[in-house]
């Protein structure tokens, strides 16, 4: 058995797990620390050349894709002071 620095089992020959009567696989913890694999992250699962892949997929938080795009001519402050109808202190 092989083992790192900090003598914990680096399973280098892989693990076992059972499917379940749904079909369902749990992934050991060590893979899923090492892989960074937490709770509702999205996986891809496809068959090659008689093997079953999982790849994890990478999602994007929506409001980080649009976050900062739009140039306003003014800082929050300002925006909504004026939105609000507030006269701008000098």
């Amino acid at each position: 058995m092989l083992f790192d620095r900090e003598s914990r089992n680096l399973y280098y020959r892989g693990m076992k797990t059972t499917v379940s009567e749904k079909g369902q696989v749990t992934i050991p913890k060590p893979l899923r620390h090492r892989l960074g694999i937490r709770t509702g992250q999205v996986l891809e699962v496809k068959e090659e050349r008689g093997r079953l892949v999982v790849t994890k997929l990478e999602t994007t938080d929506p409001v980080e894709e649009v976050y900062g795009i739009l140039n306003l001519g003014g800082s929050t402050d300002s925006i909504l002071r004026a939105l609000r109808g507030e006269r701008t202190p000098k």
